[in-house]
């Protein structure tokens, strides 16, 4: 089967205890530690087996096959997609078998990481993670007074609007966001509007 990584635990002797998302369920397996075994990193996706162990009831990672993309040997590029990755566990952590949406979500963003600016990948993906998920609020009502926003809407943490003066924060042009909720797209924001979105995406999905 095929999966990203999405956690890595060191253990005793370099062994490892590896987390990783398939199209149908996050699995956790165990990795030992040897030699012959190929390299494994927190975002690679991998073809695998998982073997069940006679004396453990965690089942052990084998016969590992990384698939690779082009943008891996870029640094800035490997660090983003560990750090958006990353966010995936946290977020599904109580769950066992999960929809196929977000190995999906996860193939599209990876398919597509070296095209343009990863963090804006990032942003439009997690817009999609939160309509998916029934949590995108599109409205311009703001969420902590109640009170609709007539200018410049600003976002806080799951991309929930409030006014500038409410969150104490810079705000993002009404046009920008209706493109971006609606249409999964960053085309009327800056790069610097994308960082700081990226920054909020930081604190969880």
């Amino acid at each position: 089967m095929q999966g990203y990584i999405i956690k890595i635990n060191p253990v005793k002797d370099e062994d490892l205890i590896v987390t990783i998302i398939t199209p149908s369920s996050l699995i956790t397996l165990y990795r030992f530690y040897g030699a012959r075994h190929s390299n494994i990193n927190l975002g690679y996706k991998i073809d695998f087996e998982a073997e069940q162990g006679l004396k453990s009831h965690i089942p052990r990672l084998r016969d590992v096959l990384h698939l690779g993309f082009p943008w891996l040997r870029d640094q800035q590029k490997l660090m983003l997609w560990h750090q958006f990755i990353s966010l995936f566990h946290p977020h599904l952590n109580d769950t066992h078998e999960i929809e196929e949406f977000y190995f999906n979500l996860l193939e599209s963003a990876a398919t597509s990481w070296h095209k343009q600016n990863s963090k804006r990948i990032a942003v439009e993906s997690y817009v999609r993670l939160l309509e998916y998920e029934g949590r995108l609020h599109k409205t311009s009502e703001c969420f902590l007074c109640g009170v609709n926003i007539e200018s410049d809407i600003s976002l806080i943490r799951a991309y929930l609007p409030t006014h500038k003066e409410c969150s104490h924060t810079l705000g993002f042009s009404q046009e920008a966001l209706i493109e971006l909720f609606n249409n999964y797209s960053t085309l009327f924001l800056t790069d610097s509007e994308i960082d700081r979105l990226y920054n909020i995406l930081q604190e969880g999905l």
